[in-house]
C-alpha cells in the first residue's frame, strides 16, 4: 500500500504534464518548439472584419505592449497581451486596443489578436497578428524562459483570415 501511494505521488504530476503537452491555455495546439499551431478565425470575426472594412493583408502600426509604450528593449511574457494601435485599420481609429495572446517558446515571439476595443465602442472579434520584417520579432539571447526580450516595442498589425 505504501509503495502504491508513492507511485501515485510520482505519477500524478507526470500525468498532468502529459495532458498539457501539445495544448495551450487558449486551446490552440502547440508545435514541438512551443509556438502555436494553425487556428481558424471564427465566422463572427470574419463577418465583423468585413463590416469594419478590414481586408486580409491590411496593416497598421501599433505599440506591442500597452504597459511598455516607450520602453526599449521590451519584455513580452507568455499569455494575454494588450497592444495599442497608432494608425487606423479599416474603420478602427488610432488608440484602439488589441487583445490577444503571446507565445515566446519558439525562436521568435508570436502574437495573435482576437479582439479589438475601439475608443468609442464595444470589443469586437478580429483576427490579426503582430509582425516585423528582418527577424525583429526574434528573442534576444538573454531572454528568460516564459518571456522574450525584443529590441523594439513597435510592430505592424496584419489582418489575417486564419492563423498559420
Amino acid at each position: 500500500m505504501r509503495m502504491r501511494k508513492k507511485a501515485i505521488h510520482v505519477l500524478a504530476p507526470l500525468l498532468v504534464l502529459l495532458t498539457l503537452a501539445g495544448c495551450s491555455t487558449t486551446g490552440v495546439s502547440l508545435r514541438s518548439d512551443g509556438s502555436p499551431g494553425p487556428e481558424k478565425c471564427s465566422d463572427k470575426a470574419l463577418e465583423v472584419m468585413r463590416i469594419l472594412r478590414m481586408r486580409v493583408g491590411d496593416t497598421a502600426d501599433a505599440h506591442l505592449d500597452a504597459n511598455q509604450i516607450d520602453a526599449s528593449p521590451v519584455i513580452v511574457y507568455d499569455g494575454p497581451i494588450e497592444s495599442v494601435m497608432t494608425d487606423s485599420l479599416g474603420t478602427l481609429d488610432p488608440g484602439t486596443r488589441l487583445y490577444g495572446q503571446a507565445w515566446t517558446a519558439g525562436f521568435q515571439v508570436i502574437v495573435r489578436y482576437y479582439e479589438a476595443h475601439p475608443l468609442d465602442g464595444d470589443k469586437v472579434p478580429i483576427c490579426a497578428v503582430a509582425r516585423l520584417g528582418r527577424g525583429q520579432m526574434r528573442k534576444r539571447p538573454e531572454s528568460m524562459p516564459g518571456s522574450a526580450m525584443l529590441e523594439h516595442g513597435s510592430v505592424l498589425v496584419f489582418v489575417v483570415d486564419s492563423f498559420r
